[in-house]
């Protein structure tokens, strides 16, 4: 067996992409550490492992052998935007300081670390600081890089933080990382048809999908606002947004209004948040002709719905009420509540508690009572879109939004429009993807390609458990990269870099 060019532990492993890309540099796996069983069994089928290599839950590990890179991709949910954006106060941000322990104990010549790119938002700036502080305390010198995957190799928008580090101070002086280089790729790249080919040609327009003969001639025109996919979603505008209004039979009348809604709705005049209902009285501050029963028909339609957004508070020292509930009564002011102030508060998000039941326990028992009612479109999610439908992306986009563990709402259309205004190119995309359904979510080998995997890595056959474990992973080119970007400091002795393909 040759010698190896490095050696590396593999910390929260998921199913394998920084094994992926490190062996493909001549680097040796010695540990890796999972708890969960189906990326456990994934790991071990596809690097034909066996189940004792793994050291299990890492705060339990006591030992590790010695070793040249230590890599890990922390848990990223106490600081992604999905998330409640608590950090340390979330328990799972404290396995940042298990993580941290084992560089300081056992001390590689280099390190990566991977986390969402909201551990570098400003609003997290005091965790970030702290991380990168203890990394400093533990003797070891450090970068955090923001990077976006679809700039090292793969057609995906995935921005996440990556934090380097080394033992002695003139190897992080010599780390440079290459410049950005646009995936070469695009999503029709790695679209499959059924038979499982790759339809590359439809970049140029040749064929759909289904096999239809698509005429060659067609212009790939770019006008202001003509994106390569379409967003389904009440609470934005722009000429590729599709709204409920767009969808469901609406007369031109009940249009006007709901863009009246749209384009008011995120006035501090309404209230604190991105996005406030509106009372009828504020709708006709703003058109006085606005009636209850056009309000009322919205609501029976499906595009709107009442929100409770207001509560008079009663007198409840007789009663005896949860922390929650009385979380939620603090926010008390002159005796009335509103829900901006409720989805603003911190501690609520701390004590997990789920406001919506809080304020109907708090009716129930007669201490709150609505006191002002307000109008709000049904669909108010950007992820979650309109009918389970997000985006909708055409086969010449240039990257596929982020693969997350959930799965997402958006979807790939079996063939490209064009048009010559906004208005026609909205109305061909209804016409010749929506309505006839020519559009599907991606396949489990698609999102192995979009992820840098290879395209017949073995994965359960279950959707959500496969894309619970590839959203998870890491962008494989990315961490070529940059173990490519370490080989070259020298850090790793003789060890030289290998050319990896992008």
């Amino acid at each position: 067996m040759s010698t190896p060019a490095f050696t590396f532990i593999d910390l929260f492993a998921g199913i394998g992409g920084f094994r992926l890309a490190l062996e493909s540099l001549g680097g040796k796996c010695l540990n890796f550490s999972e708890i969960h069983n189906d990326a456990i069994n994934t790991y071990c089928t596809n690097f034909r492992e066996d189940a004792g290599l793994n050291l299990g839950d890492i705060t339990k590990i006591k030992q590790l052998p010695q070793h040249d890179v230590l890599t890990a991709g922390v848990p990223c949910q106490s600081w992604s935007i999905a998330g409640k954006n608590l950090g340390f106060d979330d328990d799972r941000g404290q396995l940042w300081n298990d993580t941290l322990y084992l560089l300081n104990q056992f001390r590689p010549k280099a390190f990566i670390f991977e986390n969402v790119k909201g551990l570098a938002d400003p609003r997290n700036q005091g965790a970030s600081s702290y991380v990168l502080a203890r990394i400093r305390q533990a003797g070891y010198f450090a970068k955090h890089f923001v990077l976006n995957s679809s700039d090292y190799g793969v057609p995906q928008d995935r921005v996440r933080v990556y934090i380097v580090g080394f033992l002695h101070e003139a190897h992080l002086q010599k780390f440079s990382l290459p410049a950005p280089h646009k995936s070469t790729l695009k999503l029709a790249d790695v679209l499959q048809g059924n038979k499982g080919q790759q339809v590359a040609a439809m970049v140029g327009f040749q064929a759909d999908l289904f096999g239809n003969p698509v005429d060659d001639g067609r212009r790939h025109r770019k006008l202001s606002g003509m994106n390569d996919f379409f967003l389904f979603n009440d609470i934005r505008n722009g000429p590729t947004t599709i709204h409920s209004w767009d969808l469901l039979p609406t007369t031109d009348r009940q249009k006007q209004i709901c863009l009246l809604m749209l384009r008011n709705r995120r006035k501090r005049t309404y209230g604190k948040l991105d996005g406030n209902p509106l009372s009828l009285t504020h709708l006709r501050r703003l058109d006085s002709s606005i009636q209850q029963a056009e309000l009322d028909a919205l609501v029976a339609v499906g595009i709107l719905k009442t929100v409770d957004y207001a509560y008079h508070a009663k007198p409840y020292s007789h009663l005896d009420l949860d922390y929650g509930e009385r979380l939620v009564l603090q926010h008390a002011k002159a005796g009335e509540i509103t829900l901006d102030s409720l989805k603003e508060c911190r501690e609520l998000k701390k004590a997990r508690a789920n406001l919506d039941k809080k304020i109907q326990s708090l009716v129930a028992k007669g201490v709150l009572a609505c006191s002002e009612v307000r109008y709000e479109f049904r669909y108010t999610k950007i992820s979650t879109g309109i009918e389970g439908i997000n985006r909708i992306f055409l086969p010449r986009s240039k990257a596929f939004p982020t693969l997350v563990a959930s799965d997402t709402n958006d979807f790939v259309a079996l063939q490209d429009i064009d048009a010559d205004t906004e208005a026609d190119y909205k109305q061909a995309f209804l016409r010749e993807i929506f309505q006839p359904q020519r559009f599907r979510k991606i396949s489990c080998a698609e999102a192995c390609l979009i992820q840098g995997f290879p395209p017949d890595f073995q994965l359960p056959e279950s959707r959500s458990r496969w894309m619970k474990l590839v959203g998870n992973s890491v962008s494989v080119p990315v961490i070529q990269m940059l173990g490519q970007a370490i080989m070259a400091t020298g850090c790793l002795g003789d060890a030289t870099p290998c050319k990896v393909a992008a």
